[in-house]
């Protein structure tokens, strides 16, 4: 007879260095979309290493750690800072002229109107987390918004200043969760507030759940 042991494998909460990895590329590329830099020679090493590593990093461990929805969202936002980097790399002719001859920024809003899809999603299911991670989703969206609708060529002006205001207080308020969550696990109580889940899907899940046991009753 076979025996079966359960063995669990433990690993930190990574939302910390996920959240950092965030903060210092969404920083960095602000100030280039707000012109108090130039150039994206310095940006291009943070959005690889920061912006994309950093946050598949946590997005695997919290695979691991089963959740879903921390899971995806550092996947799909460092994967998306290794496209960028990418496409940085070809807009400079790293890859070739052949390549930089063939951009067409059009493609880079429908991109980004894709990630606003998926962002408004992500946000709804921020709602019961903390209301820090909650207020950079819903930046993330007017980043998002900014980006695609100024690459499209409608308002390009006024969406730019919009994606790099949103860009700059992601950084800023990912800077904070980031701290937050290390010395909150580090301690093990609430050293800093993040701010309670709004409980909105939570009250719904409630009332669908004494409804069904109504009706079965």
């Amino acid at each position: 007879m076979k025996q079966v042991q359960d063995i669990r494998v433990t690993a930190a909460d990574p939302s910390g260095i996920g959240l950092f990895g965030l903060a210092i590329v969404t920083l960095v590329a602000s100030t280039q979309k707000l012109e108090w830099t130039e150039g994206l020679g310095f940006v291009l090493p943070w959005a690889i290493f920061l912006g994309g590593f950093a946050q598949l990093y946590a997005s695997m461990i919290d695979a691991k750690l089963g959740n879903t929805f921390g899971a995806t969202a550092f996947g799909a936002y460092g994967f998306f800072w290794l496209a960028v980097g990418g496409g940085w790399l070809i807009q400079a002719g790293v890859l070739g002229e052949t390549l930089a001859a063939q951009l067409d920024v059009h493609q880079l809003g429908v991109v980004y109107l894709g990630y606003l899809a998926f962002t408004i999603f992500m946000t709804i299911g921020a709602l019961e987390t903390n209301k820090v991670l909650f207020l950079i989703f819903f930046l993330i969206n007017f980043l998002f918004l900014g980006l695609g609708l100024s690459s499209l060529g409608i308002l390009e002006t006024s969406m730019h200043n919009m994606a790099a205001i949103s860009e700059l207080l992601i950084g800023l308020l990912s800077v904070y969760g980031a701290g937050v969550n290390v010395l909150n696990r580090h301690f093990g109580f609430e050293f800093l507030p993040l701010g309670k889940p709004f409980n909105i899907i939570g009250r719904r899940r409630e009332k669908a759940k004494a409804s069904d046991m109504a009706t079965h009753s």
